[in-house]
């Protein structure tokens, strides 16, 4: 059986679990975009399969009631269109959506080739970015992740995009001179309990040097990344009368989910809205305060989607330049250049969120 490295085997699984020196793996790129697409990952999207992934992964486990452990076919087809494909199993083009566009980007950013958002849409800026990594690599500036310039990433960033079924490691610890159960415990972000329930032992007893126990499932934390994001969203688009699918493609391209952002302009939130948007649908369209929160964050973006669906008569690629550069610009200038990407990049991802 070949060992996993950096906790992943393209067997159909992806094994997740607490490391101390974990390398960089491009397929956990897009394993921690996925999670972050159910605010359940807010970290940095580095391709390591530590402990923030792995509790990630646990909560959405649990979430689901899926069996811990790995990132199984199961898990990723849970996950929705940003769970599949593992990169590598498909030709990549153009307006394609997926895990595998996620690994992409997290490897073009690498690169210096592209600094746009890590969504797992393939847009303009993705492609354009593929393009100067292929011109670099004397490949056909094509744009597309075919057989050769696959073979080229693969080569040069090492990505594993073995696909052929064959067992999956299981997640063990040996036991070593000086371990204890109270310090494996803390070690692996877990609890003596759960240790003696996975492993069938007395707590009690010491364990042995040389003893396999196998590790348990990290217990979710109850932080601010536990907060269902995507359910919040539907609640309030719901509760104000605009479509969920839209304001859920406006916010993932807007902060990929992320709470806490807070833009150099001073946009906050998941919907990345401004002080004065903030202050004008208080004053205007609320006619009231809203709580400095997720929730209220949420609420505001919305409210003022709406109010920009009604001000362009529900025509969704003026509503969304107008939320881009403005009402009035929108109104007077017409759609600027650099608000057409944006546009289109929401309009795209808006069926398949």
């Amino acid at each position: 059986m070949r060992r996993c490295i950096a906790f992943i085997c393209l067997t159909g699984a992806l094994a997740v679990a607490p490391a101390v020196h974990a390398a960089a793996n491009p397929q956990i790129a897009g394993l921690q975009v996925a999670l972050r697409a159910h605010g359940l990952y807010l970290a940095q999207i580095d391709g390591i399969a530590g402990p923030k992934t792995a509790s990630a992964v646990h909560a959405f486990q649990h979430k689901h009631r899926l069996p811990y452990g790995v990132a199984n076919a199961r898990m990723r087809a849970a996950l929705g269109p940003l769970g599949r494909p593992l990169f590598g199993t498909r030709t990549l083009k153009h307006g394609d959506f997926g895990w595998d566009v996620s690994v992409l980007q997290f490897l073009l950013t690498k690169r210096g080739v592209y600094s746009g958002a890590l969504d797992g849409y393939m847009g303009k800026e993705t492609t354009k970015a593929l393009k100067r990594y292929q011109r670099a690599m004397h490949l056909l500036a094509d744009a597309v992740v075919g057989p050769r310039t696959l073979s080229a990433i693969v080569r040069r960033d090492a990505v594993p995009v073995r696909t052929k079924p064959v067992a999956a490691a299981t997640t063990v610890h040996v036991v070593r001179v000086g371990d204890t159960l109270t310090a494996l415990a803390a070690r692996f972000h877990t609890t003596i309990a759960a240790f003696a329930s996975t492993n069938h032992i007395d707590p009690a007893k010491p364990i042995v040097i040389g003893q396999r126990l196998r590790l348990p499932a990290a217990a979710p934390a109850l932080t601010p990344q536990r907060l269902d994001v995507r359910g919040m969203l539907d609640q309030w688009s719901a509760r104000l009368g605009v479509d969920a699918h839209l304001i859920r493609a406006l916010a993932w391209m807007e902060s990929g989910f992320q709470t806490e952002i807070v833009s150099s302009a001073g946009a906050r939130g998941v919907l990345q809205t401004l002080p004065t948007t903030r202050e004008y649908v208080e004053t205007v369209l609320a006619g009231r305060k809203i709580p400095q929160s997720v929730d209220g964050d949420i609420e505001v973006g919305i409210l003022y989607l709406k109010h920009l669906l009604q001000v362009f008569n529900g025509d969704e690629r003026l509503a969304l330049a107008g939320w881009y550069q403005g009402e009035l610009a929108v109104q007077k200038h017409g759609l600027y250049k650099v608000t057409k990407p944006f546009v289109a990049n929401v309009i795209a991802l808006r069926n398949r969120m």
